[in-house]
């Protein structure tokens, strides 16, 4: 009777590690439909029932009278480890500050004009606060104005030309005010971002400021940060090429 029982605490985990694997797509579709709350609380659930069986299994493994069956075990936890995986990357973003626009002039903000029409009722405001832009220089202090020696109109070109290599859509183009405006969306929830990029002139060349704005959510996980910094080190190496 030994045998059948260890059978079942070795087959049990592995059909419950296939059922926490299958809710993490099943909360993609969620977050996509428009339901990003309910979506991202299923997947930030699955991801941890992928990490509690999986310590489950690892402790399964340790007791002697399993021993035998380890192999089964580790085959068996194999499921669970992508939800676990997803899970702890999520959580690296606990360490940035609960804010989701981001800019690279705290003085003085790029505006959107085409954004709002296209983020609707229920989104963020785009409104920055004091305290979210005093959060944002605590968190991200390299985040700065791009310099250019190259001409306004160079820099607005390269810019227009960067915007377009990184994947993003372009929803304004202004050459004459210098304001470029897109959306990104996120590769795995499609959460589109806003985006707008000003140009002007100065007597070096040009600058360049950015802001990324997430359109839900309360933080951003470092996203809209990491957004910039992609722009500007993609710009800087086509100015330089």
């Amino acid at each position: 009777m030994e045998q059948p029982q260890i059978d079942r605490w070795i087959s049990w985990p592995r059909r419950l590690a296939w059922i926490f694997l299958a809710l993490i797509p099943l909360s993609v579709l969620i977050v996509r439909s428009g339901s990003w709350k309910p979506g991202l609380m299923l997947y930030a659930l699955a991801g941890l029932l992928c990490l509690m069986l999986l310590a489950f299994m690892a402790t399964q493994s340790l007791i002697p009278r399993w021993s035998s069956e380890r192999g089964a075990i580790f085959r068996n936890a194999l499921p669970a480890i992508p939800g676990a995986v997803l899970l702890l990357v999520a959580m690296q973003g606990r360490d940035v500050p609960p804010i989701h626009d981001i800019t690279t002039d705290l003085q003085d903000p790029p505006l959107f004009e085409a954004a709002p029409a296209l983020r609707g009722d229920d989104t963020n405001s785009l409104e920055l606060k004091p305290e979210v832009m005093e959060q944002q220089r605590d968190a991200y202090p390299d985040l700065r104005t791009i310099t250019s020696p190259r001409s306004y109109a160079s820099s607005y070109n390269l810019a227009l030309i960067t915007a377009r290599d990184l994947g993003w859509e372009i929803t304004r183009e202004d050459p004459n005010a210098g304001f470029i405006e897109a959306v990104d969306t996120t590769a795995i929830m499609a959460f589109k971002d806003d985006v707008v990029i000003r140009v002007r002139t100065n007597a070096e060349g040009s600058l360049v400021d950015l802001r990324s704005a997430s359109r839900v959510g309360i933080s951003d996980l470092g996203a809209n940060a990491a957004r910039i910094e992609r722009f500007t080190e993609a710009f800087l190496k086509a100015a330089q090429g």
